[in-house]
């Protein structure tokens, strides 16, 4: 699930969030904004079971993956877009 937080100016407030145990082990969000670089943005579990990480954006397209233990590769059918090379926000 994606959480969008419009901030002051351009810039808005993106939470990514995950259940508790799907994937299990440890997911980083790798994309366009980070370099595609993995565990530069990690899910932490919270107390409510979930796992989240929080990134600030501004406008355009941002392109992304969750990455997990294992090389594993993940969509976020929550996104604006899902399509073959990845997930997308619109911002």
């Amino acid at each position: 699930m994606i959480k969008r937080n419009k901030l002051f100016g351009s810039q808005t407030r993106v939470t990514f969030c995950l259940p508790r145990d799907t994937p299990p082990g440890t997911v980083s969000v790798v994309g366009c904004f980070n370099g595609w670089e993995p565990g530069r943005h990690e899910l932490v579990t919270r107390r409510d079971g979930t796992r989240t990480v929080t990134v600030k954006l501004g406008p355009g397209e941002h392109r992304f993956r969750y990455l997990a233990t294992g090389g594993v590769w993940l969509d976020d059918e929550s996104a604006d877009q899902v399509d073959d090379r990845g997930s997308t926000i619109l911002l």
